[in-house]
């Protein structure tokens, strides 16, 4: 059965998903973790929709904080070349400790400030620092990215630097760009505040960086469908730096016409109160913290159903990582993405209802049927034709053919929800299925056990599109 011949062909050859971002110095916390997961899914999908995607990580890597970063590092190891990930530690610490240096002593803040002019001079001793700052929060993105099985390029803030003053001209010869109170700004039809594109300062902002980053897509990587993903809080900013790239006639003016940007928003994660999802300690809940928690939950029911004396420790590790994982990105998946979501341990890890362990699960009890029957579905597959008589067996096999629109829907209308709903409605229909239908040492038995192998491979290639790693027994 191969999908590849079911996927949705789209008219868009080559897609940018500018998805996950996080910002350098900070650790990856709860908040990225809805961007990262749906930017992977989308990109996914898009992939499996034959797109060309070209996944991009536009981290904050630039900007004032780093002069206070940059002399903080300075004060506390004068020899900078000796600087590693053991020597700074906690980097988020470090962080925290030089903006209350910032904040309470206006020596440093003045040195600091001075430190921002430095780097942007280009001055080396300033750019070897802040590339070091970059290169061990780069390390520890990186291991949570491996974690979650995500693939994405880094393109931040700073590769666009050299495109702004280029772009910013480009703009201002259109007569875009005008005068207001000392700031140059774009002005929108409609809205009551202007796009500034360069601050009273002299400044440059997420404007002057968002614009020269698309120049650079449409012209340099010539994508037709550019797709960000923020949060809901953002949608002015980004309708706003679009309506600019069409008056610029960089985009259409039209709706469906390519080139074209979406704005992919999404709500907040919330905790059991309500709130934003935060520790005890009101500290933003990291993101290794909450996946080292997933998997042990997870572990620790696989010891308590006696696994750890059938298993291997590696496997038990795997089942756990790919249980754990795939709970915490279905969970958020499963939302519309535009609503907030309460984040649950007990909720996401049931093994009953609409979860990733319940779905995990029943792919693995349709691999358990297969292996039982003795048969080798590989020849099966060349002699045997699926045959569906039974009421069950028709509304199954009718729900697998609707896979690739479903895909196409998903795709179409940038909403993951659309592809967890089939999958969980899929496991639905074969329950049902095998429950009125006996498999092994039925007259049926070739039919299906082709019809459960049918089942397991459009549950794995969903699971595959929501990035999340299929168990094969429990």
């Amino acid at each position: 059965m191969v999908l590849k011949q079911w996927s949705p062909k789209l008219t868009v050859k080559r897609a940018v998903v500018d998805f996950s971002s996080p910002n350098i110095a900070k650790e990856m916390h709860v908040g990225h973790l809805r961007s990262t997961i749906i930017g992977d899914t989308l990109a996914r999908m898009l992939e499996f929709s034959n797109v060309e995607v070209l996944r991009r990580n536009h981290v904050g890597d630039w900007g004032t904080q780093f002069g206070m970063l940059i002399e903080f590092l300075f004060e506390k190891f004068p020899n900078v070349e000796v600087v590693n990930d053991q020597a700074i530690g906690d980097l988020e610490a470090f962080y925290k400790a030089s903006k209350q240096r910032f904040d309470s002593d206006p020596g440093f803040k003045e040195r600091a400030q001075q430190a921002v002019v430095s780097l942007q001079g280009g001055e080396e001793k300033y750019r070897k620092a802040w590339a070091q700052i970059c290169e061990i929060s780069r390390r520890g993105y990186q291991r949570v990215y491996q974690r979650l099985g995500i693939k994405i390029e880094e393109k931040g803030e700073s590769f666009y630097n050299p495109y702004i003053p280029g772009v910013l001209e480009e703009l201002d010869k259109k007569g875009l760009i005008e005068e207001s109170e000392g700031a140059r700004v774009i002005f929108i039809g409609g809205k009551n505040i202007p796009l500034i594109v360069v601050k009273k300062d002299g400044g440059l902002n997420y404007a002057s960086t968002d614009l020269a980053a698309l120049w650079y897509r449409l012209n340099e990587e010539k994508a037709e469908w550019i797709i960000y993903l923020t949060d809901v809080g953002q949608r002015e900013h980004f309708e706003m730096f679009f309506t600019a790239a069409k008056r610029a006639g960089w985009l259409p003016a039209g709706e469906n016409m390519y080139p074209k940007t979406n704005h992919v928003g999404f709500g907040l994660v919330l905790g059991e109160d309500g709130k934003r999802f935060r520790t005890r300690s009101t500290e933003v809940v990291r993101l290794v913290d909450l996946l080292d928690e997933a998997k042990s939950r997870c572990k620790a029911v696989l010891v308590e159903r006696g696994k750890a004396d059938e298993w291997t420790e590696e496997e038990l590790d795997q089942t756990a990582e790919a249980v754990g994982y795939g709970a915490v990105k279905y969970a958020d998946l499963k939302n519309n993405r535009l609503t907030n979501y309460t984040f649950n341990f007990d909720q996401m890890l049931n093994d009953k209802g609409n979860t990733a362990v319940y779905l995990l699960y029943a792919h693995a009890r349709i691999c358990s049927i297969i292996r039982k029957s003795g048969k080798n579905i590989e020849e099966l597959r060349k002699t045997g034709t699926i045959v569906l008589a039974h009421p069950d067996e028709r509304a199954l096999g009718l729900h697998l053919l609707q896979f690739a629109e479903i895909v196409e829907e998903a795709c179409t209308n940038l909403l993951p929800n659309v592809l967890c709903e089939y999958l969980y409605n899929l496991s639905e229909f074969f329950t049902r299925f095998y429950s009125n239908c006996q498999v092994v040492g039925s007259t049926e038995e070739t039919s299906r056990l082709l019809l459960c192998e049918a089942t397991a491979v459009v549950m794995r290639k969903c699971f595959y599109l929501l990035g999340i790693v299929p168990v094969y027994k429990i």
